[in-house]
């Protein structure tokens, strides 16, 4: 047996040699990382959304190479640990001489990070303020828009902020004793500030109040930001533009007027609910090359919740809170004129509760590659109604506090780097009470390859809402970290101006039962492999293989019916088997044309044997002048070929108009059409008309 796993391990760390790697575990490494680029990457299904959401977050808080931490260089994309420590060791020479530190990065790398670092000058104001609107023709109301502003340089101070127009805003969750039941006011237009912050940063201390996201480690414990190794707290003033529509009643029944129950509208500006309140950190030295960091942190904040995850106790007193299948949802309902009330058909409910959150962190440093951490937080909600409680569905325990307290550590030496978290989470459930989850990896690292074997272990009552490991894509009571035993392979390779390659083994299975009797011990796995040739600007082939046997069909990610049907027809998916080819092509300077088609296998729960799904996108950029880009995109979907009656069936045709007006001011403008494929004689639901939908956005930095 140990000849075997020597064998192994030899061999994984030769395919590393013979095909070096890429660095952060991104899924691609985009060609352009603009922030509609981005949507459009997650929409056909390149990148998830975690990764979204990470690049999102680089992109608009910077990283600073002359005092990020190596953790949090590690973030950027198509960086080793190799990289990164050379970044260290220029920093290191260029603070011993005196200096300044330069990029340290070859000019490809500096052009394809640019956007995600922080260039701004200390000690001089600069900002930039964003005013995005979303629209379609088919629309009925005012448009949504949305503010960001942002500025910093003096004194070390930063501030942002993002407000927002939203015409489709419900009140708040109340019970109501004519109804004997929950009521909200209807839809109105209102102006929203969700997110705010200021923050200072000095030599040795940082301190922020307003909203943030904040991880450390391996993930584990704590991490809402969804980077790959999170080192403390970001701040956070995100926003995502509309994707499609959505209907324009809210209401069941007689609520609208017949024409408003088939018509769609542009749905308003939404954003991720992160931490509220405040967050700091001191560091400083203890000598012979140790350092100490702690990091506090407080939080209220207002959460919305899907109405399907929310329990009613005082309508089933003998419901013990987290209880499988204790009860269902309670009805919510909308007063309308004339005294008439109707159910409401939104699937979530703003404010439906306030969280109280706090915990820190203190880590001990020997270098920059080893180090001691603790992590610790505690969360309780606060209900607005005394009876409500979390169904056994939603990501949250039920039954009042919970929290986590985990260790890690990590230690490096050459091509080796070697890191570890153990956490016990902790809730107020009856029969729950907490479990434990620990992931360790072990990090081979070259100048242009890096290897990763990785093993998590998380118990069937580790209920941790906060928590950004990785694993499989099946959940148990809306939480993926849980109830999982898997080991994961990874190795990813950069070679500048000529070719990349990215692979991954994943591998788990359930230590106990989950949702369905019987679970336990069934291995699931899932592969993928992507080849990038870069030798020729006018020939850049791409090629992705993925293998996926998850068997979450039926058993985890399907029991939340906050999926929309298409969203559950990829998710739900008890395996897939795909292919995607990608040919893009420089024909000249300023005009790229790419081309890709992607065709899989899918085994669903509700059929008896395999649907096929297809994919393509055309693709074309073109830069006429210094100051004008066009971007045309077509994209063609079916999530099934042989039937034209469900699921997502639609062509999707997109032109985007970037102008820089000056060197303080650009302007950009996006019109899609979209064409819903489904057959009218045939589909479940009647098929959307082609739908016009246009974005604006207005830019200005000073």
């Amino acid at each position: 047996m140990r000849r075997v796993l020597w064998v192994g391990w030899w061999l994984g760390w030769w395919l590393a040699g013979a095909l070096p790697a890429r660095a952060a575990p991104y899924e691609v490494e985009p060609e352009s990382v603009g922030a509609r680029e981005l949507l459009a990457l997650a929409e056909e299904g390149a990148i998830s959304g975690e990764t979204l959401s990470a690049l999102l977050a680089l992109r608009r808080t910077g990283v600073d190479l002359s005092v990020a931490s190596r953790a949090s260089l590690y973030g950027l994309p198509g960086l080793t640990y190799s990289d990164v420590d050379g970044l260290l060791r220029a920093r290191g020479t260029a603070a011993a001489a005196g200096g300044r530190l330069a990029r340290g990065l070859t000019e490809a790398a500096s052009r394809r990070l640019a956007p995600f670092l922080d260039a701004r000058a200390p000690g001089r104001l600069s900002g930039d303020a964003r005013l995005m609107m979303a629209f379609a023709a088919s629309d009925g109301l005012l448009p949504p828009l949305a503010l960001q502003v942002r500025a910093g340089g003096l004194a070390g101070l930063r501030v942002g902020l993002l407000t927002a127009l939203a015409r489709r805003t419900l009140g708040p969750l109340r019970r109501d004793a004519r109804q004997r039941g929950f009521v909200v006011d209807g839809p109105g237009a209102a102006v929203q500030l969700p997110k705010l912050y200021m923050q200072w940063t000095g030599e040795r201390a940082s301190l922020l109040a307003g909203t943030y996201r904040l991880g450390f480690g391996q993930r584990l414990t704590l991490d809402t930001t969804s980077l790959p190794s999170p080192d403390g707290f970001l701040p956070d003033d995100g926003v995502r533009p509309p994707a499609g529509l959505e209907r324009a009643c809210l209401v069941g029944g007689d609520g609208c007027e017949p024409e408003a129950r088939l018509s769609d509208v542009t749905p308003d500006f939404r954003w991720d609910e992160a931490f509220r309140g405040v967050a700091g950190t001191v560091r400083g030295p203890l000598g012979a090359g140790a350092a100490l960091a702690l990091t506090g942190f407080a939080s209220y904040q207002s959460r919305s919740l899907a109405r399907s995850a929310v329990l009613d106790r005082g309508a089933c007193p003998s419901a013990r809170p987290g209880a499988r299948g204790a009860c269902k949802a309670p009805d919510v309902w909308v007063p309308l004129s004339g005294g008439r009330w109707e159910k409401l058909t939104a699937r979530t409910l703003p404010g439906v509760f306030r969280e109280v959150a706090g915990g820190g962190n203190a880590t001990l440093s020997f270098s920059s590659r080893g180090h001691v951490g603790l992590t610790g937080w505690g969360a309780r909600p606060v209900w607005r109604e005394a009876t409500l409680d979390f169904q056994p569905s939603a990501r949250y325990p039920a039954g009042g506090a919970f929290g986590a307290l985990g260790l890690d550590a990590a230690w490096g030496r050459g091509a080796v780097d070697l890191f570890f978290e153990g956490t016990r989470s902790f809730d107020a459930a009856p029969g729950g009470g907490g479990d434990f989850g620990m992931i360790q990896r072990t990090v081979l690292s070259g100048a242009s390859r890096e290897l990763e074997v990785s093993l998590r272990y998380y118990g069937r009552g580790f209920a941790n809402p906060y928590s950004g490991a990785p694993s499989g894509p099946d959940a148990l009571e809306g939480l993926r970290v849980r109830n999982e035993l898997g080991a994961r392979l990874r190795y990813l390779h950069r070679e500048e101006g000529a070719w990349r390659l990215r692979g991954q083994v994943d591998a788990w299975t359930l230590p106990a039962d989950g949702a369905v009797a019987g679970s336990a011990g069934t291995l699931h796995a899932r592969t993928s492999v992507r080849g990038d040739l870069r030798a020729w600007a006018w020939l850049q082939p791409s090629l992705q293989v993925e293998l996926r046997d998850s068997g979450v069909g039926g058993v985890g990610a399907c029991a939340d019916d906050v999926l929309t049907e298409q969203e559950a027809a990829d998710l739900c998916a008890s395996a897939r088997y795909g292919v995607t080819a990608r040919l893009r092509s420089d024909l000249t300077e300023g005009l790229t044309v790419a081309l890709q088609y992607g065709h899989a296998r899918v085994r669903a729960p509700e059929l008896e044997g395999l649907r096929s799904d297809a994919q393509a996108v055309l693709d074309v950029r073109a830069q006429p002048s210094a100051s004008l880009k066009l971007h045309g995109r077509l994209m063609w979907k079916d999530q099934d070929l042989s039937d034209r009656s469900r699921l997502q069936q639609e062509l999707r045709a997109a032109v985007e108009v970037a102008w820089r007006v000056s060197s303080a001011v650009s302007a950009q403008g996006r019109y899609a059409w979209v064409l819903d494929l489904k057959d009218a004689r045939v589909a479940r639901v009647p098929p959307d008309p082609p739908r016009h939908l246009f974005h604006l956005e207005l830019e200005t930095r000073f």
